[in-house]
């Protein structure tokens, strides 16, 4: 099968089954070797240390072809075709392989014709404008949480996926997570055993603020200009973009030109366990009300079912309070009161989201390109719950409560709040650029 025929015929299955509910499922459950016209063939986009894991998971899997890596950063770039090219020679039976390529344009992966799907690891900034790209491309895309920086991003995304029929999965791995604790607690939830849900409090970190870092020289190798963007031009400064292969996440994520801050790098995990057990994976709160003072907690999101969910825990961890008990859950634990609540599994006819034993969420995603189903953190999915951590830093940004539209995704006659749905864009990496790309 030609890498043409069989990309359309992966977009076709998906397009197929567009919409079917989540059903894990292995194409590839049996042992030996797969055919390289059966493998799917991958590009990443960014190489820190996210994408590091990212290409050591998809290398070993017996039907994918990691062949392409871009990054901004040369020393990042030549890292990581370096590490996809010695897997696959040690793996091979020649000992030799050198067929991972190097682009400093993203642009030149999604234009390969031999590419069948990409994994973005990039700053929040930039994942937009490539996530629609590719998809447009009819590349499937496994792109890291928050799915976007702006509400109006995330909604292009959506679109965009659902346009090209295209498979999309959101980072936001705690939907997989192995001990299955984040989906027990959901269950729990959603099958009533803790009564009427009434009260979710989800600990997370604050808003961003504007970047405020000193100039510093340009080393070579560093394409600045790319790593900015869209992004406003600012000078060089290491913390946004190591000069390194470096082992830590950097903190471009704590200013608002970049990311939206704590409260959307693990917001969009811990909300989107919140949004899981609310069954609103396609909708949203109607109302936000800050606190008087402060940007670090005290913030209200109203439903329109009535429940109500802060910003602010004592831990990291989603706290769900229900008339006849509480659950709470975070990496590492999940507790609950009374402690019975634990023991209980899903009877007939009751919620069951899936096995636990069965979930990988990297395999999940390339799963559902070839049956064409809809992954667990579907571009839908991932553009809802970091809809949550946006409305919050909207909210704390103006100080004042706020009545949201989930549907027409719009703040309800405000034009001032509506501002902040989108941003400004530097020439010419324009959202419009993006949409109409291909």
């Amino acid at each position: 099968m030609t890498k043409s025929t069989r990309r359309q015929f992966l977009k076709t299955s998906a397009l197929a089954t567009a919409g079917a509910p989540f059903i894990l499922k292995s194409a590839f459950a049996s042992a030996g070797r797969i055919a390289p016209s059966d493998r799917i063939t991958i590009g990443m986009i960014g190489f820190g240390r996210m994408a590091r894991g990212h290409a050591n998971s998809f290398a070993s899997q017996p039907d994918t072809q990691v062949v392409a890596i871009s990054d901004v950063a040369d020393i990042r770039m030549e890292e990581g075709a370096r590490q996809v090219n010695e897997y696959y020679a040690e793996n091979s039976d020649s000992g030799n392989y050198s067929g991972c390529s190097m682009h400093g344009d993203f642009r030149e992966i999604i234009d390969r014709e031999d590419i069948d799907a990409v994994i973005i690891s990039t700053p929040d900034h930039w994942h937009a404008i490539p996530s629609i790209m590719a998809a447009n491309a009819g590349k499937h895309v496994y792109c890291e949480k928050p799915l976007c920086h702006t509400i109006r991003e995330g909604r292009a995304v959506s679109d965009a996926v659902n346009r090209n029929g295209i498979v999309f999965q959101t980072g936001s791995q705690q939907r997989s997570e192995h001990e299955g604790r984040f989906r027990r607690a959901v269950e729990l939830v959603r099958n009533g055993r803790i009564g009427q849900l009434h009260s979710i409090h989800v600990g997370v970190g604050s808003s961003p603020v504007l970047c405020d870092l000193p100039a510093e020289r340009l080393p070579e190798g560093i394409d600045w200009n790319r790593w900015l963007g869209p992004a406003p031009w600012r000078p060089f400064n290491q913390i946004l973009c190591p000069t390194d292969v470096h082992g830590h996440f950097p903190n471009w994520r704590l200013y608002s030109e970049y990311a939206g801050g704590i409260m959307a790098d693990w917001g969009t995990h811990h909300y989107d366990i919140a949004q899981w057990a609310l069954d609103m994976d396609h909708s949203g709160p109607v109302e936000v009300h800050p606190p008087a003072f402060g940007l670090n907690g005290g913030l209200m999101f109203r439903y329109a079912n009535g429940v109500k969910m802060y910003h602010g825990n004592d831990r990291n961890a989603v706290t769900f309070q229900g008339s006849d008990g509480e659950i709470t859950v975070a990496r590492g634990f999940l507790e609950a009161t009374p402690d019975s609540i634990l023991n209980e599994t899903p009877g007939a006819g009751e919620l069951r989201l899936y096995d636990p034993n069965q979930v990988n969420h990297k395999r999940n995603w390339l799963d559902c390109i070839k049956s064409g189903e809809r992954p667990v953190a579907d571009a839908e999915t991932g553009h809802r719950s970091n809809t949550i951590c946006a409305l919050a830093n909207i909210g704390y940004l103006l100080q004042r409560s706020l009545e949201w539209n989930p549907e027409t995704e719009q703040f309800v006659e405000d034009p001032e709040a509506n501002r902040y749905l989108d941003k400004v864009y530097r020439e010419p990496w324009t959202l419009e650029a993006a949409i109409n790309s291909w």
